[in-house]
């Protein structure tokens, strides 16, 4: 009976000290814009993984592989940051992609295990709507991770740059008229 109440209370000790012990969660994001513009001319702009021109932070793109899945790029930020990613899934029919990223200093955008997709919705009467969705863990994947690379900081970082990129796309389409 004594072996009985003290395995039951080490096998709660366990329990208890698992459920303090666990990490970060996946957190996820998913950010939207519509555009004045038809779908097959906002895919035009965005569709293609080796360029991603469009987006107000990169300077520049460089990758391998065109759109099909394992294809790679690393974007070179205007601060001189680098960001490695790889290509899991596209259809130019559905008009979608997603990616990965597989290399990234957490300074640059505090994240791990970081996927994304960017897709294009016929939003109606000539119109789109742009859809950026992503999941990652913060960039500390520890227990007491500093302010700058907590929850928080990861889930603002990514929402900043998708808002970043979809009203550039916004005004890029609004300007131009298409």
């Amino acid at each position: 009976m004594k072996f009985l109440a003290l395995t039951t209370a080490a096998a709660f000790a366990l329990v208890s000290f698992g459920a303090q012990a666990h990490g970060p969660t996946r957190k996820k994001i998913e950010e939207t814009v519509e555009v004045n513009a038809a779908p097959d001319k906002v895919w035009a702009v965005i569709g293609n993984f080796q360029d991603m021109s469009w987006l107000p932070p990169v300077a520049k793109t460089e990758g391998k592989g065109g759109n099909e899945v394992k294809a790679t790029r690393t974007l070179t930020l205007k601060d001189g940051a680098t960001v490695d990613e790889e290509l899991y899934k596209y259809s130019a029919e559905k008009m979608s992609y997603s990616y990965r990223i597989t290399k990234v200093d957490v300074k640059t955008l505090p994240v791990n295990d970081y996927s994304s997709t960017l897709k294009v919705e016929d939003a109606g009467n000539g119109k789109s709507k742009i859809v950026w969705d992503g999941a990652f863990y913060r960039g500390y994947m520890n227990n007491d991770p500093p302010p700058e690379l907590n929850d928080e900081a990861s889930q603002k970082a990514v929402r900043g740059l998708y808002r970043t990129g979809l009203d550039a796309l916004k005004a890029k389409f609004e300007k131009s008229g298409s």
